[in-house]
């Protein structure tokens, strides 16, 4: 079924769209609420079926993830204070890497240059710490689950820069489980050139194009026992 036929059979089109522009202007924004405000409100919204529509609509996996797990009410209130813990003991154990808290989750970006040389999908040898802190937060923070994404700039061909990044997303999940972290919370992804942050005309903005995001979220274990 797709989305507008999910709309018309609802029967509730308007409260969605509702949710959408909630979602997407908490997910996006910076406002006085706090990060676990932020959480509850997307999830009363519209829940997880909605918080998807809304990651598509957005052009982030990454985001679409987080914000498609979300529960909202006590439940994701206290879901997100053990996110504002996590997301702040990860800014200080990972240097370099961008950390930033959406709804309920926590997403980690690392410039493709902290994790692989050019054309690479090996983690450097000198890289592996930032993964090994990753590792580490998570066997703290168990009842997560994450979704790693690869991206790339658009120089070269489509093809090749889907393929490139979902090998570099694979490699790190690969890497997370050699630090002992399950492999039933990992799941990875590539999606190439198709979800840029900034412009591929300059090269500032093709390197912050190619990154790797991490999002974390609540596993379904926690999110019931929440309850």
């Amino acid at each position: 079924m797709d989305t507008s036929e999910w709309f018309s059979r609802s029967g509730s089109a308007n409260v969605v769209r509702g949710a959408l522009l909630l979602g997407v202007t908490l997910a996006s924004t910076s406002c006085a609420w706090s990060n676990t405000a932020k959480g509850a409100a997307v999830g009363g919204a519209g829940g997880a079926a909605v918080g998807g529509v809304i990651g598509s609509q957005t052009g982030s996996t990454a985001r679409g993830a987080i914000i498609g797990a979300v529960v909202g009410g006590a439940t994701g209130a206290y879901i997100g204070h053990r996110m504002d813990q996590q997301a702040k003991e990860l800014e200080v154990a990972i240097p370099g890497a961008v950390v930033t808290r959406i709804g309920e989750g926590i997403v980690v970006t690392f410039a493709s240059g902290l994790l692989y040389d050019s054309d690479s999908e090996a983690i450097r040898s000198d890289a592996g710490a930032n993964l090994q802190r990753l590792a580490a937060s998570l066997e703290e923070y168990s009842d997560t689950e994450l979704l790693i994404v690869g991206h790339a700039d658009s120089r070269g061909t489509e093809a090749y820069n889907q393929d490139l990044s979902a090998r570099r997303a694979a490699s790190a999940s690969q890497y997370l489980g050699m630090q002992g972290v399950a492999a039933s919370r990992v799941h990875a992804s590539g999606v190439g050139e198709m979800e840029p942050v900034a412009s591929n005309e300059t090269p500032a903005g093709r390197q912050l194009n190619r990154r790797i995001e991490v999002a974390i979220y609540a596993d379904e274990a926690a999110r019931t026992a929440a309850r």
